[in-house]
């Protein structure tokens, strides 16, 4: 499953925020990844429809965790 991951600040706040975009999966799935990818960048978050939000600038990590998730990017 392919999904896209980029950074962008936050329109309110003009903080870094790492955004995971394009998640074709039911709900359920996606929160528990959420909590996932913000324990394991030890940052807050949210999910927005079908977009995991990680505050900060994690990329990186997220990258790595989704491609060991069986995600493609």
């Amino acid at each position: 499953m392919k999904v896209k991951i980029s950074e962008q600040r936050n329109s309110k706040t003009g903080k870094l925020e790492t955004v995971i975009s394009e998640i074709n999966h039911n709900p359920e799935v996606i929160e528990k990844l959420a909590r996932k990818l913000k324990r394991s960048c030890g940052a807050g978050g949210h999910v927005d429809k079908k977009s995991i939000i990680i505050q900060g600038s994690h990329s990186q990590k997220v990258t790595s965790i989704l491609k060991k998730e069986g995600f493609e990017l």
